[in-house]
């Protein structure tokens, strides 16, 4: 193994600043969750529109700010420690689903809001009758899902570390 780049002080703060970017990550994806499970059973106008407004304004600040906020601090993490970036499986399959949800939280749950929020301005409580709003809210709600999944595993992938370290040939 090559020896740290980092102080142990370094270190510390680099990683508290990830499980706080991480944590970020999770607790607006338990918004989401609350935000699109009321918008799809409230029957006024005012709290759909809220709910896609809010969304919104997440999808475009604390998504985007953890997201980066997580992959920067994840890469040093990797880079100055010992951990390398594909020394191990587990950190394979973590930067995979990194770039996974950075393009759907960055990307499609950006759109999908965004949609959400032109539709129920124009239309209100009167956008669930559209196909496309209703279209929308199930790519939303498909775009949660995938999220949060991608997060829990990327959390479970953290704590347990499988799959070992890889060929020292293949991972130089």
């Amino acid at each position: 193994m090559s020896k740290s780049k980092l102080s142990l002080q370094q270190r510390r703060v680099l990683l508290l600043l990830h499980i706080l970017f991480a944590a970020i990550m999770i607790g607006v994806q338990a918004t989401f969750i609350i935000l699109a499970l009321t918008a799809s059973v409230t029957d006024n106008a005012s709290v759909l529109q809220a709910c896609y407004t809010i969304m919104h304004l997440l999808a475009g600040t604390s998504v985007r700010a953890s997201a980066i906020g997580t992959a920067v601090t994840g890469i040093l993490l990797s880079v100055l420690t010992s951990w390398g970036l594909f020394r191990y499986y587990w950190l394979i399959a973590k930067e995979v689903l990194t770039l996974f949800s950075i393009g759907l939280g960055l990307i499609g749950i950006y759109i999908w809001t965004l949609r959400g929020v032109e539709q129920t301005d124009a239309a209100g409580i009167n956008a669930w009758r559209e196909p496309g709003f209703s279209v929308n809210h199930t790519w939303l709600w498909i775009g949660i899902m995938l999220q949060t999944l991608s997060l829990l595993a990327m959390y479970i992938l953290s704590v347990w570390k499988p799959g070992g370290k890889r060929d020292r040939r293949a991972a130089a």
